[in-house]
């Protein structure tokens, strides 16, 4: 393919394609260099392809907002006819013969105001409380702050109908040279859209306040460095996606570590994976908070060896007040794993009025009421609901009606129908295996210990990081006590009396569980087997070593030669190793 040509506008540029692999994904093309120069990493597909969902839902919900402030501007702002002896009698106007359509509302104040006054507020745009002319509703701005190839970029440009300006930025020369070479090859809708800057986005996000209604950070590890300036560079109302990678810091594996980044402590659990999306929200709510603006959460998703939340910023010092209403320090016992929540803030309210407290504590005794263990603290960790349910809907209709724009379609498919099954205002969830295992007990089918929980008068669901996950409102006890139930018809062989399972079997349940089943025991997509969970497409489907490096020979004996293969001639983008996960939750299996 050496001396191939790239047609660009009107012109034809001529490419050398002989040290380059041309990469296609969605609409965009990019050109690989065989050193490992850039990084690209093949699996963040779904990455992308969730992103490009989002922001075509975020356009259709920006201009809807848009609409409606325009509306409600023009009511606010309409004179209205005084119901006195001036006002027009309809009768009159019938008997006169005058034109009815003249004389209605708007238009017949209009005639009373002098030529220099403007007669209609949709011809000229209205001032908001900053001061800042409210006109016709731009094409949006996108910052991709960590661009490399500039792949990203390049799809947002050619795959999302009405986007604006998309800038690229990079600190390292060698990926500024590559993303100005990917534009150039994508043709003149790339290089009339696609802007490539050599500089540190976080200077450039500082020196950009309130400039972008996009900006998406993907570094390759931790954001937590990104987030000040990035929180900064949204305007109000704008969108902020934000992936982190280190999700063994973020799950428990070291909590010094998490604490120094993200300021707050994680504990191990099976929930270590949704635990990791809320810390990131906290965090970046954190950093909103210190120039008076607040986050609210459209999507938060965990895939693959990565979490993305997506979350819209505005600015409010009165609403950014209710920040520790939304997180919470969570209690995590050492025997039984049982956990509980502790708000960090209150309201109490009198009259009309609302004072900020700090929240009741503690909301758990010294010693497990369960097991009879300690505690260990951890977070801050937000709360509050990580989806707008509205949003995911959208979202998964918006992906269904373009299916074939979509590489990943049926993964980002599945995540999006287990997420809007969800119960969204249940933070963390409980393991049936991880509890059962605790007792040393058979386990119970989810069906059963569905039906249980629901004949008991709780609601239950999945969870989207976790085949084997279920979000319950039900406390603690309740759920111990089901399991009692259930060990009374299936008897478990005896062991030492100061295990945690001995202890929380050696007390007779409060409640008597029903394990009829009930007719919600399964979602709408079980009962229609819609796929939920998929298995990875291909080998090695994860991490890549970082641009620049190369995985020498004395691993090759720990990979495999294949997988060594396949990270030295495939060059793609690295990214940090995920926490260590029972092979049980990486599995498609079905809990039906």
């Amino acid at each position: 393919m050496a001396g191939a040509d790239k047609k660009i506008g009107d012109e034809t540029a001529p490419f050398d394609l002989s040290n380059f692999t041309v990469i296609k994904e969605g609409e965009a093309e990019i050109l690989m260099h065989a050193g490992n120069e850039v990084f690209y990493n093949k699996s963040q597909v779904n990455n992308r392809d969730m992103s490009i969902a989002v922001l075509r839902t975020f356009l259709t919900k920006r201009k809807q907002e848009h609409e409606e402030s325009k509306l409600s501007r023009r009511k606010k702002h309409a004179p209205k006819v005084a119901e006195d002896e001036h006002a027009v009698d309809p009768k009159t106007v019938m008997d006169s013969g005058m034109d009815i359509e003249k004389t209605n509302g708007e238009c017949e104040v209009s005639q009373e105001i002098s030529e220099d006054e403007p007669c209609s507020i949709l011809d000229n745009p209205v001032a908001n409380q900053e001061g800042k002319v409210q006109g016709e509703l731009k094409p949006p701005q996108v910052l991709e702050a960590l661009s490399a190839s500039g792949l990203r970029a390049l799809r947002y440009a050619r795959e999302v109908d009405g986007i604006g300006q998309v800038v690229a930025l990079d600190n390292d020369k060698s990926s500024v040279e590559a993303c100005r070479r990917n534009i150039k090859f994508n043709g003149s809708v790339a290089c009339s859209k696609v802007e490539s800057h050599l500089v540190d986005a976080r200077v450039f996000m500082l020196t950009h306040p309130k400039e972008f209604d996009v900006v998406d950070l993907d570094p390759y590890g931790s954001p937590s460095v990104f987030l000040d300036s990035a929180v900064q560079s949204v305007v109000d109302g704008g969108i902020l996606m934000c992936t982190a990678t280190d999700m063994a810091v973020l799950c428990g594996g070291n909590g010094e570590v998490c604490y120094s980044k993200y300021g707050s402590y994680p504990l191990r659990g099976k929930y270590c994976q949704e635990m990791a999306l809320r810390i990131l929200l906290a965090c970046i709510e954190s950093h909103a908070n210190r120039y008076k603006r607040y986050i609210v959460p459209v999507i938060s998703v965990q895939m693959d060896f990565y979490i993305r939340v997506f979350v819209r910023v505005y600015t409010s010092a009165s609403a950014m007040k209710n920040t520790p209403l939304k997180l919470s320090y969570f209690y995590q016992c050492t025997g039984c794993d049982s956990f509980h929540l502790q708000p960090v803030g209150r309201t109490v309210s009198k009259n009309k009025s609302v004072r900020y407290l700090p929240g009741f504590g503690p909301a758990v005794a010294e010693d497990c009421s369960d097991c009879g263990n300690k505690y260990n603290m951890g977070g801050p960790i937000w709360s509050a609901p990580i989806h707008d349910m509205d949003w995911v809907t959208s979202i998964l209709e918006d992906v269904k009606s373009m299916k074939s724009c979509y590489p990943a379609f049926n993964r980002i498919s599945a995540v999006l129908t287990t997420i809007s099954e969800e119960l969204a205002d249940v933070p963390l969830f409980v393991s049936l295996h991880n509890i059962s295992g605790t007792l040393k007990c058979t386990s119970p089918s989810a069906i059963l210990f569905r039906s249980a929980v629901l004949n008991a008068g709780y609601r239950i669901s999945g969870s989207h990081v976790n085949p084997l996950a279920l979000k319950t409102d039900a406390p603690m006890n309740v759920i111990w006590d089901i399991m009692r139930c259930w060990v009374k018809n299936h008897p478990v062989k005896s062991q030492p009396s100061d295990q945690p399972g001995s202890v929380i079997l050696a007390k007779e349940p409060v409640l008597q569980a029903n394990f009829a089943r009930a007719a919600t025991s399964l979602s709408k997509a079980q009962v229609k087997k819609v796929a939920r969970f998929l298995p990875n497409p291909e080998r090695h489907w994860g991490p890549k070593v970082k641009a620049g490096r190369q995985i020498t020979s004395k691993h090759a004996s720990l990979l495999g030669e294949e997988a060594v293969k396949s990270v030295n001639n495939k060059h793609e983008e690295g990214h940090e190793p995920p926490c260590k996960r029972n092979k049980t939750e990486d599995s498609a299996t079905n809990l039906e």
